[in-house]
């Protein structure tokens, strides 16, 4: 029942996700951060089962800052992407994680980027994008509202108005959300 859904603006990547941590027919908390920090300027938004969701994140996480501190280096946003496809489709192969992700950073060269990443491990590169039963909602208003180089304030309105979609036709109720904007300055965390 996760929402994810994200887009790239100008000079920024924004991801959003609903804070509902639910299981079958019961809903556990309203507080749940579904969108974990890689590093000072890369997110990654997960949708999946809980235990999934975490365990793979904090995976990624923690072998993303260990690349760092073993090569003195970091990671691009599409090297770490790259390396999140191979484990899922290794952890495919052996005992998988259900986990759907966009993944989005900053980098200095390449500017800012989001991939769509699904359980399968497929993933492409995307201007905007969304998992879960509200991208049936969402992508319809992205679709129509979208322009490349939008600035941060436009990028809102537009993530405004597919929650505004989302809770006047989605049956299920998710009454808060977090957003994660990347930048070259890092990452900014807001309420919608």
């Amino acid at each position: 029942m996760d929402v994810l859904f994200g887009l790239v603006g100008k000079d920024y990547v924004m991801t959003v996700a609903d804070k509902a941590q639910a299981r079958s027919i019961v809903v556990f908390k309203h507080d749940e951060d579904k969108i974990f920090e890689l590093d000072s300027h890369m997110v990654m938004a997960t949708a999946g089962p809980q235990g999934d969701r975490s365990n793979f994140a904090e995976y990624i996480q923690r072998n993303i800052q260990l690349y760092k501190y073993r090569n003195d280096l970091s990671l691009t946003t599409k090297g770490a992407a790259n390396f999140t496809r191979t484990e899922l489709a290794t952890f495919l192969r052996k005992s998988p994680y259900q986990v759907n992700l966009l993944f989005g950073g900053y980098d200095k060269k390449g500017g800012p980027s989001l991939y769509y990443m699904d359980y399968m491990a497929s993933m492409h590169k995307m201007d905007f994008a969304a998992h879960g039963y509200g991208s049936y909602f969402c992508l319809s208003v992205m679709d129509r509202y979208y322009k490349k180089g939008m600035s941060i304030e436009q990028g809102k309105e537009v993530m405004l108005k597919c929650i505004a979609e989302l809770k006047e036709r989605f049956l299920i109720n998710a009454p808060k959300y977090i957003c994660k904007i990347v930048t070259a300055d890092g990452i900014k965390t807001i309420d919608l």
